[in-house]
């Protein structure tokens, strides 16, 4: 007998019903899940069909049906095999969009530098949502232990842990559940003591998991906040203005914006202070080679908590009007482009 989609989809529901209630699970309970749009008759029919197929049990007479060990093995394959695509979408989905995001932004650090005459830098993408989104734990081998955390932003990390003990399928979904159920929605201020307490009491046997699930969260959002990359363009242009080519400064000037660290430094500060587009004028970027200087930043945001920043940098009698027109226009195009793709 073949189990087709409807089979499969009426154990699910068999399944994830009895895991939720604990009681045998009948057609007429089945029926009301909306996509299967099915009567309780032809419920009945396939279920008979998936006890004849030894997936499901009736433990007594008139109750409905229960699992049994080999539906729960097809459906924690399945359910592995499901959220292992998940995750590989997932990371080729998130890949080709940074990528591609980066590249944009290196092209508009040109474009920009060409427009103004002055040098530019815009930051890559950071993903500034500390949430958790999703925990996936899978066997690699008998004792090892792949943990996969996903945080809004869709920032993907991944880690694997020895266990002394080896770890059940059943258990392992039960794991899957109770981390998911648990901590999904949540950041890691949010995750106290008492929940961790908790979270091991559940766990049992397994309780270093859990420990271990939430060494790879808080791994995966310091990760998160790690500084992001910094791409300039038209550092050369600082040579078309005399009061910043004085004396050393002009090589004090390239190697800030080929070190970055100032640039970095800067930036944190600029954005934990101001929002929208701003405009720091000699001592103000605390920044000392660029004292001479004035810098107009402007921070973008794209969605998905994917946020950054693009400046300007020039002379002090730089053409602010020019270079704010410029900034908003390149903001608007930035935002149309990203949405379009």
């Amino acid at each position: 007998m073949e189990l087709d989609n409807r089979k499969l989809t009426i154990l699910k529901a068999i399944i994830q019903t009895y895991l939720e209630t604990g009681e045998p699970v009948g057609s007429r309970t089945i029926s009301k899940y909306s996509e299967l749009n099915l009567s309780s008759a032809t419920i009945r029919n396939e279920m008979a069909d998936l006890e004849e197929m030894g997936l499901i049990l009736q433990p007594h007479t008139s109750a409905g049906r229960i699992p049994s060990d080999k539906g729960y093995r097809l459906y924690v394959d399945n359910l592995m095999e499901e959220k292992d695509r998940e995750v590989s979408q997932m990371k080729d989905f998130l890949i080709k969009r940074v990528d591609r995001v980066e590249l944009l932004l290196k092209q508009m650090a040109k474009l920009l530098a060409t427009n103004t005459n002055y040098a530019t830098m815009i930051t890559g993408p950071t993903y500034n949502q500390t949430k958790l989104k999703f925990i996936q734990l899978s066997k690699v081998e008998y004792n090892k232990l792949l943990i996969v955390v996903v945080t809004e932003g869709n920032l993907i990390k991944n880690s694997m842990i020895d266990m002394i003990d080896t770890i059940g399928d059943e258990e392992l979904l039960s794991l899957n559940i109770l981390l998911n159920s648990t901590l999904n929605g949540l950041s890691i201020n949010e995750i106290n003591l008492s929940m961790i307490t908790r979270l091991k009491e559940q766990a049992g046997d397994h309780s270093g998991v859990v420990g271990a699930v939430l060494e790879a969260v808080a791994e995966a959002i310091r990760e998160d906040s790690e500084t992001p990359d910094i791409y300039t363009s038209g550092a050369t242009n600082i040579f078309k203005y005399p009061e910043l080519t004085d004396g050393n400064k002009a090589s004090e000037l390239i190697s800030t914006f080929e070190e970055k660290e100032a640039l970095a430094e800067f930036i944190a500060n600029a954005n934990g202070e101001n929002t929208g587009i701003q405009v720091y004028i000699g001592n103000e970027t605390s920044v000392q080679t660029m004292k001479d200087c004035s810098v107009v930043t402007a921070n973008y945001e794209l969605g998905d908590g994917i946020t950054g920043t693009i400046g300007v940098i020039g002379p002090k009698r730089m053409d602010y009007e020019k270079v704010v027109g410029t900034l908003k226009t390149l903001m608007e195009q930035l935002d149309t482009i990203y949405n379009k793709e």
